[in-house]
Formats: structure tokens, C-alpha cells, sequence
């Protein structure tokens, strides 16, 4: 029976005992023998009352390495259990990058005390100029670089001397005497080079590089499209700031896509979890719902204007819903299609007229095949062929709204520089439930006679 429990199940049970019978060395024994990613999915699953037992056990080098790893909301609450001069000490072992994250996260007198406690805060502190969704903001301070001029034997010595971290990008950065960045090398590379060889002749001077300003979601694009494990970042005059790794940009996509699904879903914090606090729950849903309510309204008001019409025909409330509902669904359809197009760089604003042309064409062809299956349909249902004309007629037209609109808004959003995911169903759905009602219910005072 126990076969199907998954490992990761039987160690968190395994710490959870150790912890209720206060066998606190081998609840964090049994902790750090675990995989780094399994120990952040272990973190995350205690209560409490329980991480911080096994935080307050952990040495200093160990909880960094958990900072490391951990979501900048978790490694934020998990701080508030340290002392300020623990906080310190963890700050200078974890990734400058991550530090960096946590230092801006915590309130600023806080942040202010940990950074005078730290004794040597150099790699953080530049990295807190920039945004967090920013290069810059991404960047970590921690690379490898040499100048020009330095030979293949001169370059060996230093690694060894320096001997790097292992998450450190295994680059070579090429720079010269004012620090601009003029090439890059592998490691391979430089080790089977001749040991004589100057760096600047067997370095790639065509290197892909970003500038500190740019937004992260650009950088993740960049470096997929060029297959890069690490990319530099540069400032204006191309000297080198840092490195972008590709556990970053794994993050970055991540949070990208969670937070576009949650716009979508008109969530506007993509930082709820099911046990998030009801105030965030609240703060994160409630102002969307506000929307609605409003544009629901609209959409009622549309329909009291044609009172008197449905009083005469009943089955107009009928079939409006069907109406409404399909552009609803129509619209959803194209407004992910076009996200998540954007996101991957794939469709831009400048492509505006080809996509709204090629929607039209997809709405049209919808339009005509479930407006002719539903018009039929409503004629042998109600045996009324005119009902069964405007049903039809309403639905072609408001797939055709339906995918002009579910193209244009985020099309338009990311014109003015807002995120397209905002044209969450909220506001797209507002708009066909809308246009559905005002041109069912004109065509049906149109045909009211035969109706």
C-alpha cells in the first residue's frame, strides 16, 4: 500500500515525527540529507511553528543556501526568525542577486541595519539601484572575467585561485583595460588552448548581451532565442555589470506565466497561494470583482432597453445568454492565442493589422459554422425560421466582435507599454457580453413582426 506514497511524502512524515517527539537534531539530520530542491518543497510544507525549529537549526552557510532557492515571499517570511546579526552573516553567503531580492523586500530600517551588520556588502549593494524585473535587478554580481591581454596560462592560474562557486557560469568573460566588455570563451576553450595564447585570440568578440534596464521578461526571450546558459549585462558605455544565469530566467518564465494566468483569470497579485492571508485574498480579487459588477451593469442596461420587446417575445431571454456566452468563449480563445504570442515575442503591436485581418477571417468562418448549426437548430426547436435567422446572424457577428476585440486590447495594452494580460476576461468578456446584446436584440425589434 505504501507504494504509491511518493519519497518527498515519507521525509517530510519522517521530519514531522521527529520534530512532535522533539528529536530535533535528527528532524534537521534528516533535512540536510536532503536534495536542495527537495529541502525547499520540505520548507514550504511545514507549518509554522516547524520551519522555524528547523530554520533556528540550521548553520549559516545551510540557510543561505535555502534563502537561495526559496520564493522571494517565503525567504522574506522566513528572515523575520533571524537575528539581525544572522540576517547579516546569511546575506553575505547567499547569491548577491538573491540578497539583493531579500534586502528589498524587508522594511527599510531593517534592511538599512542588516546592510551596516554585513561585513562586506560590496556585490549587494549596486545590485539594489536597479528594479527587481529588471536586468540589473536580475543580475548577479558573481562572474568571470578577464582582460584581453591575459594569456591562456595566466587565465588557468587565476581560476584555480579563485576557484568559482559552482553555480557560477562556466564563461569567460572578455573585457578590456576600462572594463567594456569585448568578448567571451568557454571553459573548455580555455583549457585546451595553448597555454601561451593570448584570450583575445580565441575569444568569440559577437557577444549577446542586455542592458541593465531592460525588463526581464525581454532578457528570458532573448536568451531562449539564442540558447544561452548566461547572459552579460552591460550599462550604457558597455562596461559589465553582471550576469543573468539560466536558473534565473527558469524563475523569470515561471513568474511570468503565473502572473499572466492569474491575470487572466482577473487575479491581480500573483503571489496568492490557497493559504494566503483573507486580506491578501481580498486585495488581490475584490477590485476585478468591482469591474465586473460595473460592467455587468452595462450590459444590463443594454438589455432594459429592449424591455418591452422581450415581453413580447420570451424566447428572446432565452437565446441571448447563448449569444453572449459564445462570444465570451470566442474571445477567451483569441486573447490567449495573442498573450501568449506576445510573451514569446512572436507577435508585436507592429503586426496589428495582420492579426485583426486574420481574425476577422477566423470569426467569419466560427461565425458562419455555429451561427447556421444553432439557427437551425432554433427553427426545428421553436419551428419560427426568423427566430432561428437572428440567433444565427447575432452569433456570426459577435464571434466577428469577439475576435477583433480579443486582439486588440492586449495588442493595444502592450502599444502603451501595460501588460496584455491585463485584457483579462473581465474586460474582453464586457465587451462581447455588450455588443452580443445590442445586436441580438436590434435584430430581434428588426424582426419583430414575424417573431
Amino acid at each position: 500500500m505504501n507504494e504509491h506514497i511518493s519519497p518527498l511524502q515519507i521525509a517530510i512524515e519522517k521530519i514531522q515525527d521527529y520534530l512532535e517527539q522533539d528529536q530535533r537534531a535528527q528532524a534537521v539530520e534528516s533535512f540536510l540529507q536532503l536534495a536542495p530542491g527537495d529541502q525547499v518543497e520540505i520548507f514550504n510544507l511545514l507549518n509554522e511553528e516547524q520551519s522555524a525549529i528547523i530554520l533556528d537549526l540550521l548553520d549559516i552557510d545551510a540557510t543561505a543556501d535555502l534563502f537561495d532557492r526559496l520564493r522571494d515571499s517565503d525567504t522574506l517570511e522566513a528572515a523575520e526568525n533571524l537575528s539581525l546579526e544572522d540576517l547579516a552573516d546569511v546575506l553575505e553567503e547567499m547569491q548577491p542577486d538573491e540578497a539583493a531580492d531579500l534586502l528589498g523586500d524587508l522594511p527599510p530600517e531593517q534592511a538599512s541595519q542588516a546592510l551596516d551588520e554585513m561585513e562586506d556588502s560590496g556585490d549587494v549593494l549596486p545590485l539594489l539601484a536597479y528594479s527587481d524585473e529588471s536586468a540589473g535587478g536580475r543580475m548577479t554580481t558573481e562572474f568571470i572575467a578577464m582582460l584581453k591581454e591575459t594569456s591562456v596560462e595566466e587565465g588557468l592560474t587565476l581560476l584555480r585561485k579563485i576557484s568559482p562557486d559552482h553555480e557560477v557560469p562556466y564563461y569567460v568573460f572578455v573585457i578590456d583595460q576600462e572594463k567594456k566588455l569585448s568578448g567571451v570563451l568557454g571553459l573548455r576553450e580555455l583549457v585546451i588552448a595553448n597555454p601561451k595564447t593570448k584570450i583575445k585570440d580565441i575569444m568569440d568578440p559577437d557577444v549577446t548581451r542586455v542592458g541593465s534596464q531592460m525588463d526581464q521578461e525581454d532578457v528570458a526571450q532573448v536568451m531562449t532565442r539564442h540558447s544561452l546558459s548566461a547572459i552579460p549585462v552591460v550599462d550604457e558605455q558597455d562596461h559589465m555589470l553582471g550576469v543573468i544565469t539560466h536558473d534565473d530566467i527558469l524563475d523569470v518564465i515561471s513568474e511570468e506565466a503565473t502572473e499572466d494566468m492569474y491575470r487572466l483569470a482577473a487575479v491581480a497579485s500573483s503571489e496568492l497561494e490557497p493559504d494566503s492571508p483573507v486580506r491578501q485574498h481580498i486585495r488581490g480579487r475584490l477590485p476585478w470583482l468591482f469591474l465586473n459588477t460595473l460592467t455587468a451593469l452595462f450590459a444590463a442596461w443594454i438589455i432594459s432597453n429592449y424591455e418591452s420587446i422581450i415581453a413580447q417575445v420570451a424566447a428572446l431571454a432565452v437565446f441571448q445568454s447563448v449569444v453572449a456566452g459564445l462570444g465570451g468563449n470566442a474571445s477567451s480563445q483569441t486573447v490567449a492565442v495573442i498573450v501568449r504570442s506576445i510573451a514569446l515575442g512572436r507577435t508585436s503591436p507592429k503586426k496589428i493589422w495582420d492579426v485583426l485581418g486574420r481574425e476577422l477571417v477566423v470569426g467569419i468562418f466560427q461565425g458562419f459554422a455555429v451561427g447556421a448549426i444553432v439557427a437551425v437548430g432554433v427553427w426545428l426547436w421553436r419551428g419560427n425560421p426568423f427566430l432561428g435567422i437572428v440567433v444565427g446572424i447575432a452569433i456570426l457577428a459577435n464571434l466577428v466582435v469577439a475576435g477583433l476585440v480579443g486582439a486588440l486590447i492586449p495588442l493595444t495594452l502592450k502599444a502603451f507599454g501595460r501588460d496584455p494580460a491585463l485584457a483579462s476576461s473581465v474586460l474582453v468578456t464586457a465587451v462581447t457580453d455588450s455588443v452580443g446584446f445590442l445586436i441580438f436584440l436590434s435584430l430581434a425589434a428588426y424582426f419583430l413582426p414575424h417573431l
